[in-house]
């Protein structure tokens, strides 16, 4: 399950995870549980056609819980190794939008016992102390498991970062450097802190 606040780059880096799995061999479907903005779902579907996986969608407006829930059937059903499921970009101080995270969660476990296997927080690398309160929101609401820090490709190195992964004992997964669907790389720790005194 992929969260965070609106414009951190999740449904690119959704596009980006599924074709990064889709390479490994795996078989993977996408699911358009962000029903809350109008190209959400037609933005997911680009990255499925041209990572050439499919998509569970619904209307706009629909319960994202019922996408989840439909999403995590369909894919049982194909026998599918990984799930990605995209959540509408939430406004962190919105009590009912967070709640509304943890029932798609909820939801998710009625299909599968123990899902979702990973809550990926998106955070911009750029936002500094924001993504604080960021972080603070989203694993308070959906116990996030790992972070992908987006948009190091500019002058922002991200060093938020690690103050957020320390704090709340999560680690980095992946960093976004680009627009292109090969710009999202594992996070090496030692390459990222080099990167602060070259």
């Amino acid at each position: 399950m992929v969260v965070g606040v609106n414009g951190v780059g999740k449904t690119t880096t959704i596009g980006k995870l599924a074709s990064q799995f889709k390479k490994q061999g795996l078989k993977v479907v996408l699911g358009a549980a962000d029903t809350f903005r109008a190209a959400a779902i037609d933005q997911l579907q680009v990255w499925a056609d041209r990572v050439d996986v499919p998509m569970v969608r619904q209307n706009m407006g629909s319960d994202p819980a019922s996408v989840a829930f439909d999403t995590i059937k369909s894919a049982v059903n194909q026998n599918a190794d990984v799930v990605i499921i995209d959540t509408a970009g939430r406004l962190h101080n919105k009590v009912n939008l967070m709640n509304e995270l943890t029932k798609v969660k909820r939801v998710m476990q009625k299909v599968v016992d123990d899902a979702p296997h990973d809550v990926l927080l998106v955070l911009d690398g750029s936002t500094g102390q924001n993504a604080f309160e960021q972080a603070k929101q989203f694993t308070a609401a959906t116990e996030v498991t790992s972070l992908a820090v987006t948009k190091l490709d500019g002058t922002a190195k991200g060093g938020v970062v690690i103050g957020i992964s320390d704090q709340f004992q999560i680690p980095v997964k992946y960093i976004g450097v680009g627009e292109g669907i090969d710009d999202l790389q594992v996070f090496n720790k030692f390459e990222f802190v080099d990167s602060f005194f070259k």
